[in-house]
């Protein structure tokens, strides 16, 4: 099979699942704006501070992938296995942090002049979803091992059925009926708790009775903490989870900040952040499969195969990028019609998915350079790109040119001014980032 069927079938089962996933906030977002412009306006700030915690902590295990895809590709079967054992307590650690941070997120709040009227839905929300973190990150890890495997299917079949509980669940515990009362956001947080329980019961179901797993000994006695190999794992894991938080962050504050503005402004921007998210598992879907077969060919000791594999990945990615920022633009308003009835919410929404389809072109091809250079263990230098582009750049640029003017340009007091600041970040942190990777690309080629 080529090396584009491959990586292509691959991001296609990756890309199914994630979409079925990411479904989870359409619907969650389309059945809070239907209760009312309220439940919308706190779920978007809500699912602002609990995607920024679990996408960084996601990002932390998602970066094993390249680890256990070497030793795969390099056919050390029981070598991945005491490896997936040990990130057991990686994961454990993060599950803490992660439920500390949105058990307490006054500070955030606070910091973000997030108005009150919408604080008491904020926090009930994210006090259910700290419970779903943790079934949350354990399903990531079972994801991640398959993926590093090239066997995808089994995540993206429990994501796709997981999505015919999630709808009806939403819908139910949001409007309420059959003895329930009306729960709005919160009812749509309490529908996810109860999902990612039960993927994650079938998955280690998966773990304990497919032959698949067998070769890699996944239950045997759990060995006590090596400090070499989570060292390892801190390397690699810590440095790509910050530069996650960082692209997150730099994505999800804008909730915050542009809640100064209002449910109105709020609501529109909620549907952008919503569409960009669900395009953007395109691009990241691509990353994994590249990412695991350029790994793979590393392990295998044929590092020709492993440029090829990225070279396919660009691409891809590239092509499927100019083809959904076109679409956005095309459908823009049926699509803000789809997630709200509120007049204003679709006037100033409208215009916004204009530069939501700008934003995509730049973001799926920075998005792949950060996987690719993982591949080569490169992790410090874009947490420090994103830190100055996204941060500096993107979020902070967007907060002057919304409320204060920069330089030339008045203030906008408009969520479009946070999206013009963050695709122009966006699209120096893809140049940069290709620069570095054809760098490390000709290095490689360079006979020894």
């Amino acid at each position: 099979m080529s090396e584009f069927k491959t990586i292509s079938r691959h991001a296609g089962s990756v890309l199914a699942g994630q979409l079925a996933t990411m479904a989870f906030g359409v619907t969650d977002t389309i059945v809070a704006g239907r209760h009312a412009e309220a439940s919308l306006a706190a779920l978007s700030v809500g699912s602002a501070i609990y995607m920024s915690v679990y996408v960084a902590l996601m990002g932390v295990l998602q970066a094993l992938l390249p680890v256990w895809g070497e030793l795969h590709g390099a056919g050390k079967p029981r070598q991945l296995g005491f490896s997936f054992r040990q990130s057991l307590y990686l994961c454990a650690a993060l599950m803490v942090f992660g439920m500390a941070i949105l058990l307490q997120p006054a500070i955030l709040l606070d910091w973000a002049e997030v108005p009150s009227a919408l604080r008491g839905d904020v926090l009930a929300y994210l006090g259910v979803l700290a419970l779903a973190l943790p079934p949350a990150l354990l399903f990531r890890l079972y994801s991640t091992l398959n993926q590093s495997l090239g066997k995808p299917l089994l995540v993206t079949w429990l994501q796709i059925g997981s999505l015919f509980l999630k709808v009806p669940l939403s819908i139910w515990f949001a409007f309420g009926g059959f003895g329930l009362e009306a729960r709005g956001a919160v009812g749509c947080a309490l529908a996810t708790l109860l999902v990612q329980c039960l993927m994650l019961g079938v998955a280690v179901w998966l773990l304990r009775t497919r032959e698949l797993y067998r070769p890699y000994h996944l239950w045997h006695r759990l060995e006590k903490p090596h400090g070499p190999t989570l060292s390892a794992f801190a390397r690699v894991g810590v440095p790509s989870g910050l530069t996650i938080l960082v692209e997150v962050t730099s994505f999800t504050l804008m909730a915050l900040f542009v809640a100064r503005l209002g449910t109105t402004a709020a609501a529109s921007h909620q549907i952008a952040a919503n569409l960009a998210a669900v395009l953007y598992m395109v691009p990241l879907a691509i990353g994994i499969a590249t990412s695991a077969r350029t790994s793979y060919w590393l392990g295998a000791g044929q590092p020709g195969r492993a440029r090829h594999a990225v070279g396919v990945g660009f691409l891809l990615v590239l092509g499927c990028a100019l083809l959904l920022a076109g679409t956005l633009l095309g459908v823009r308003e049926p699509l803000a019609r789809l997630y709200a009835r509120s007049p204003e919410v679709i006037a100033l929404a409208v215009p916004l998915l204009t530069w939501t389809a700008a934003f995509h072109l730049f973001d799926g091809l920075q998005a792949l350079g950060v996987f690719v250079l993982r591949c080569f263990r490169i992790t410090l230098a874009p947490f420090l790109i994103y830190g100055v582009l996204l941060w500096g750049l993107g979020l902070y640029g967007g907060y002057l040119l919304a409320y204060r003017g920069l330089g030339p340009w008045p203030a906008m007091h408009t969520p479009a001014a946070f999206w013009i600041a963050g695709m122009v970040a966006l699209t120096l942190a893809a140049l940069i980032f290709w620069l570095m990777i054809w760098q490390v690309l000709r290095r490689e080629h360079r006979p020894a």
